[in-house]
């Protein structure tokens, strides 16, 4: 099992930065793959970014590349997300997750390959 607490989430101007935590606990998280998601009100949950195990992949998807910065300390069992320039369109409910993964160069980004979920934080862009 592998419980998540998500942190690090408020409101921030356009163009501003907020960096996210997920905390995790559980005997396995050194074992898995941890993944962002973000929910608007009335749209789908979208894939934002994911990491595998050893930190050494990264996975975002298109609209985030080179503002947003996916990273994870083992020891700490802290995964982060350094989200800069943010704009309105992302303001979500920010959600980690995490599933056991051995995959090498290669990240699960749809939702159901994941099993343990956070209970997610709200980040708010002003325009």
């Amino acid at each position: 099992q592998v419980q998540l607490v998500e942190s690090g989430g408020g409101l921030v101007q356009a163009g501003g930065s907020l960096r996210l935590s997920c905390a995790a606990s559980g005997a396995i998280f050194s074992r898995c793959a941890v993944g962002w998601f973000r929910q608007a009100p009335g749209k789908e949950r979208e894939f934002v970014a994911a990491i595998t195990r050893n930190g050494e992949t990264t996975a975002y998807t298109d609209s985030v590349k080179g503002r947003f910065t996916i990273s994870r300390d083992n020891v700490k069992t802290t995964v982060y997300l350094q989200m800069n320039s943010l704009k309105p369109e992302e303001t979500a409910v920010y959600t980690c997750a995490a599933v056991v993964w051995y995959g090498v160069g290669v990240l699960p980004t749809q939702y159901n390959k994941y099993n343990y979920w956070g209970q997610g934080t709200q980040v708010t862009v002003s325009s």
